[in-house]
């Protein structure tokens, strides 16, 4: 069972927990999730090592928690987990994927109208029955059919945090096979699309059955869909659908770029090929029957005569333009990172202490992060106030005296209000390094209202850098009525900053956003939005969010050494 599978079950309790209306438990249990589905580490490999002691080396996993895991891993089940399944038998991670439905609400349901998954719910929201239970109304029965449509909308595919570490973990054990010379992960996986419905991987092998026979008896595939002596198609039991092709080695450049796409990207490329009289497609570039490129992309793009286009930004969206011309930007890259500016710790709803984060940080190469605690509007995840707010200020002087190699800033994720205000005092705001600011209530305001209420918290002086600007979470929520272009041109005039938030669920700029905001003048930070030590390797998926939307190093914040980051930021 991989860690992800682990964190489900441990996220499902949680759920189950909640709509019991237990206290404390179910944070514990979410705690541990978002720690488990970001290990790189199995824990597997951990209880192999070291049993239930070294379990409870892993952050947020005690005795009780502990003793479960080993449960899973001994007999592939859980009792607990079982037993809170048969006293509430409803589908929990579902229904509570739609917005707007939490755990209690889904007791409720459960309860009275006998709801127990997504098409029981669409059945008795259709009919009009929820809108007579109590506290519910037409309003809510309305936004529940909103959410599950939203739903449907997503079917079928799953966030790129949640395709790309096991299929480069799929990669990397092909490209360890001796019958295997070369190897690349194409399509939509290799653009970095914020979602995906499948992926595709490409191979070079003298002996591509050998690959082949390895390629479909992999401990993940849940279904073989087709297997031949080159190409083999499988359905993973996360439900992806993986293809897996061996091509010649002339042909390897030509297949990656076909397979890479997009769509868009390449009629536009076989067009420049046409009016050059060529031909290209997936075996190569040819000029009448002879193969003049395709061993390399970087072949075929040069006898194009363009310039080498990265797979992020291949969406016909002016990149050809910009190839012919030789204007490709020198995009960000993906180890340019200095800092993080967006981590929450035990002091809120986060999974570690500031000293693990310090610590993890560092050790991957950050030279600085700032503590982004949520602040008293968001009470829930027992927000700091004033009083608490200056304390942990504090407590992060003292630390950063005895860290070497890392400074830990001083900062918070300050709530928005309803009509703009901050939930902080300026005076404090003041004291601190980092100011973050972010909608965490009121998702529904009209346009006008929402717009205007985030402007006007951007104009206070003291607030950074915009937060997950758009506030949607993929495949969940749709992001809130606001216009874009008017809060770029805001901070375009106010010095703030725009975050693009790397957190998988989020990638919040939108692409098209972060090219608006680069081509406003307006500056960007990458930040982890980290819960927990191991979600700080989100960064590599804001980076790709960021390329996407055509951002170079000098766009990007935080890619400066740390005093000259503090010294961008707008000051009163």
């Amino acid at each position: 069972m991989r860690n992800v599978e682990f964190a489900l079950i441990f996220r499902e309790i949680s759920l189950y927990l909640e709509m019991q209306g237990v206290q404390f438990k179910p944070r514990a249990y979410e705690k541990v999730a978002y720690t488990l589905e970001a290990m790189e580490e199995s824990l597997a490999e951990i209880y192999k090592r070291g049993g239930i002691k070294a379990l409870r080396e892993v952050p947020g996993v005690g005795e009780a928690i502990a003793e479960k895991i080993e449960e899973i891993i001994q007999t592939g089940k859980l009792t607990y987990y079982e037993e809170l399944r048969r006293k509430t038998p409803v589908d929990i991670r579902a229904l509570t994927a739609i917005e707007g439905v939490g755990p209690k609400m889904v007791k409720v349901l459960y309860e009275k109208l006998e709801v127990k998954d997504v098409s029981d719910l669409e059945r008795v929201a259709q009919i009009g029955k929820i809108r007579g239970l109590p506290h519910f109304g037409e309003k809510m029965e309305q936004k529940i059919l909103r959410g599950i449509e939203f739903l449907k909308q997503g079917s079928g595919r799953v966030t790129l945090g949640a395709a790309l570490p096991l299929i480069l973990e799929i990669h990397g054990r092909l490209r360890e096979l001796s019958d295997v010379d070369e190897v690349e992960v194409a399509g939509s996986i290799r653009r970095r699309k914020e979602t995906v419905g499948d992926a595709d991987i490409l191979a070079i092998s003298s002996r591509p059955e050998k690959v082949m026979d390895f390629f479909v008896s992999m401990p993940e595939v849940a279904h073989v869909l087709g297997k031949g002596n080159t190409k083999a198609m499988i359905k993973l039991k996360n439900g992806l659908d993986v293809d897996l092709r061996v091509v010649p080695e002339e042909s390897f450049g030509a297949a990656l770029n076909y397979f890479t796409g997009s769509k868009d990207h390449n009629v536009a490329l076989r067009r420049i090929a046409q009016e050059r009289g060529l031909k290209l497609n997936e075996y190569g570039l040819f000029r009448g029957s002879q193969r003049i490129a395709g061993k390399t992309e970087e072949e075929i793009y040069k006898v194009l005569g363009l310039s080498f286009i990265p797979p992020e930004i291949r969406e016909d969206q002016g990149e050809i333009e910009a190839a012919k011309k030789g204007e490709i930007p020198d995009l960000v890259g993906y180890q340019d990172l200095r800092g993080d500016l967006q981590i929450q710790t035990t002091w809120t709803d986060g999974a570690n202490s500031i000293e693990e984060m310090a610590e993890e940080a560092r050790r991957l190469g950050l030279e600085y992060i700032a503590i982004t605690d949520h602040t008293k509007g968001l009470a829930m995840t027992g927000g700091s106030d004033e009083k608490k707010l200056l304390r942990q200020m504090a407590t992060i002087e003292k630390i950063n005296r005895s860290l070497k190699g890392i400074t830990v800033l001083k900062g918070a994720e300050v709530n928005i209000n309803k009509d703009g205000s901050l939930d902080i005092k300026d005076e404090v705001l003041a004291e601190l390094d980092v100011v973050g600011i972010a909608v965490h209530s009121h998702f529904n305001l009209p346009r006008r209202e929402m717009t205007e209420r985030i402007k006007r918290a951007m104009r206070n002086p003291h607030a950074d850098i915009l937060f997950h600007p758009t506030g949607r979470v993929i495949q969940k929520r749709e992001p809130y009525d606001v216009d874009m272009d008017e809060i770029i041109r805001t901070a375009k005039e106010t010095g703030t900053v725009l975050e693009v938030d790397a957190y998988p669920d989020r990638l919040d700029l939108k692409d098209e956003h972060v090219r608006k905001a680069i081509e406003a003048g307006v500056k960007l930070v990458i930040d982890s939005d980290a819960h927990s030590v191991n979600h700080m390797r989100f960064l590599e998926f804001g980076v790709a969010q960021a390329r996407r939307g055509w951002a170079r190093k000098n766009d990007i914040l935080n890619t400066l050494p740390e005093k000259d980051f503090i010294r961008s930021l707008k000051r009163p």
